[in-house]
């Protein structure tokens, strides 16, 4: 993921927000680098009938850090207003991967009340992005239309329920033997949707809705 693809051209020539752009992608390798290693070491495993505060911490952590530097750093402010929308969207395409929530349920490793509303959500969210993000190409001023707005919010419901889904289910785990739980989420490779990847789309769902309020305030946006 290179600067070049991060900055929108039109926001992205001062040396400041050259240098934000750098310290965001190294911390991005960094996370993602920590999160494997504590995958594979099986740090994120909580016991049966347990609240999974390891995946809790671990989705939590990063958001909370997101929203305090959008708060308290203007530089960072300043970064994730100048991220290319189209980029942004293009990106949630990867969520079509939800698809393999649904391939595990059928082979019996996760379970259905929590692969159905997950991956259905993710592949409704992934199969729309190109779409979205060919509009954001051809009429910017999309960006500010509430159905932007609308697609965005659903995106992140759309995680929520399944970070809930996944919680609650963990909860009701007994530990028997043959029992169908959303355990395998904690260990590799399956950890990094909920640890790395989750976070990271809402942080981008959260970006296009800043800048999506920044167009309608400019006067941009529509139905």
């Amino acid at each position: 993921m290179s600067t070049t693809i991060l900055s929108h051209p039109a926001h992205g020539g001062s040396a400041g927000l050259e240098v934000t752009n750098r310290a965001v992608v190294t911390v991005l390798i960094a996370w993602l680098s920590l999160v494997v290693v504590l995958g594979a070491t099986g740090n994120f495993v909580s016991p049966p009938q347990t609240p999974p505060w390891p995946i809790a911490l671990g989705a939590g952590l990063p958001l909370v850090a997101f929203f305090a530097l959008l708060r308290f750093s203007r530089a960072f402010r300043a970064f994730v207003l100048a991220l290319d929308l189209r980029f942004v969207a293009a990106v949630q395409a990867w969520r079509w991967a939800g698809l393999e929530f649904l391939t595990l349920y059928s082979y019996g490793v996760l379970p259905g009340v929590f692969a159905w509303p997950a991956g259905i959500g993710d592949m409704i969210v992934g199969f729309t992005a190109p779409a979205v993000a060919l509009a954001l190409a051809r009429n910017p001023a999309f960006a500010g239309t509430r159905a932007f707005a609308r697609w965005n919010v659903f995106g992140i419901l759309d995680l929520a329920v399944a970070l809930s889904l996944g919680t609650l289910v963990s909860l009701r785990a007994s530990g028997a033997p043959g029992e169908v739980t959303t355990a395998p989420m904690a260990y590799m490779p399956l950890v990094l949707i909920p640890v790395f990847l989750v976070p990271t789309f809402i942080m981008l769902h959260v970006a296009a809705l800043l800048q999506g309020r920044r167009a309608r305030a400019g006067g941009g946006g529509a139905q």
